[in-house]
């Protein structure tokens, strides 16, 4: 993911208005992030803990989207996966995320949602390393193939919500 400035991650939001965006509180530690380690930027509102942001690189350019938790865990009640990262031996969370669609479609109350880490923890959990199962196992080939199917869900998920045809 490229470096992004507060300004870059402001402008990338396409699910809120202009003054809501100005107002969305940065992530914590921004300067410090490893944006080689990145393939989405994510993170919650320390003031309103079930809001939530993503900043998700594309091909035009980074998505911004604000997301709203929803009021409880899902590992409270059943197992669950995370939609982006699918990792089934997670340490953290995962809560059902929910987006206003961008433009008309969000004005009139459409929104989409998905299973996520509830801290966005995604980019280092499809990092770890895999347990090895059998004799000859790539865990090296595992984690790109990770890395490369939570980039193009994260990328998915943004053309669906800014209405684009994938």
């Amino acid at each position: 993911m490229d470096i992004l400035s507060q300004e870059e991650i402001r402008d990338a939001f396409v699910n809120c208005s202009r003054g809501e965006a100005a107002d969305i509180p940065m992530p914590p530690g921004l300067h410090e992030v490893d944006w080689a380690r990145r393939e989405y930027l994510g993170w919650r509102d320390s003031r309103s803990p079930q809001r939530g942001f993503v900043v998700i690189p594309t091909e035009s350019g980074p998505v911004g989207i604000v997301l709203r938790a929803s009021d409880a865990s899902m590992r409270a009640s059943a197992p669950a996966m995370c939609g982006w990262c699918q990792d089934v031996l997670l340490p953290n969370d995962v809560y059902l995320y929910v987006a206003r669609r961008a433009g008309q479609a969000g004005r009139n109350g459409d929104t989409v949602g998905t299973m996520l880490c509830g801290g966005f923890e995604c980019c280092a959990n499809v990092r770890r390393q895999p347990p090895v199962s059998y004799v000859g196992f790539d865990a090296d080939a595992v984690i790109a193939d990770r890395i490369a199917g939570l980039a193009e869900r994260a990328r998915r998920f943004a053309a669906t919500v800014i209405g684009a045809r994938i």
